[in-house]
């Protein structure tokens, strides 16, 4: 019996797109005068401490060309995840950024939490980030359907520790765990963990089948995973 869903955001709940296209080049852009401006904040300068030393960045400047560089490689650093959920922070707060989620998602999220699953986000971008986009969505603030976030202070995505580390932290066995995503590499661990795993093909994603069960989104999941409950699904 699945008790509990863990989900990535990414290409399964939320457009691919939208992080790409508008997350990413939004706090690039912000991301120079962010950094002057909070450079002295305690927060902000310990992130930016770490990144020094990660980096061997011996000045503000080259601390900023740096996190640049980061962004443009996608890497999945955690003092750069931070910042940028600081600078979406101030985003959201402003009304310049509205969190993606797609309606089926929310939909079958809300079914799911109703019938008593607990649902928890596991994403590379940081915890801050996940419930500012969750809080902040046209189908309003979503974030009491989540018991729980995991971001890659718990390890890295496509690493089978990282998932047996959640199943540990929800204190479930990991079969009783359903982990959606759109990648294989990711849903490869968290199988590997014990974990069951379904596969989202979102439209404008190159589909990769890989093994695991597959729908195209929520309402196709809750038809196909016998243990979950289905919400109000348009007719087909």
């Amino acid at each position: 019996m699945i008790r509990a869903i863990l989900t990535d955001i990414e290409g399964t709940t939320s457009s691919l797109a939208f992080v790409k296209d508008t997350l990413f080049p939004y706090a690039a852009q912000a991301m120079p005068a962010f950094v002057r401006q909070h450079e002295n904040d305690p927060e902000v300068a310990a992130l930016l401490k770490a990144i020094a030393k990660e980096a061997d960045a011996q000045d503000t400047p080259s601390i900023i060309d740096t996190l640049l560089g980061w962004i443009q490689e996608d890497r999945k650093a955690t003092p750069l995840k931070t910042l940028q959920g600081l600078i979406w922070a101030d985003g959201y707060t402003r009304g310049q950024l509205r969190g993606h989620v797609y309606a089926d998602a929310a939909r079958q999220l809300r079914a799911w939490h109703t019938a008593g699953l607990q649902i928890y986000i596991y994403s590379s971008g940081s915890v801050q980030a996940q419930q500012l986009l969750f809080a902040h969505t046209a189908f309003g603030n979503l974030t009491n359907l989540f018991t729980g976030y995991f971001d890659t202070r718990i390890g890295g995505k496509r690493e089978t520790a990282s998932y047996r580390g959640i199943a540990a932290a929800l204190t479930l066995p990991p079969g009783e765990i359903l982990f959606l995503s759109d990648v294989c590499a990711e849903l490869d661990a968290a199988r590997e963990a014990g974990m069951k795993t379904h596969q989202l093909l979102r439209e404008g994603v190159n589909p990769q089948p890989c093994g695991h069960p597959q729908s195209t989104d929520f309402d196709q999941v809750a038809r196909d995973q016998a243990d979950l409950p289905i919400g109000d699904v348009p007719a087909l």
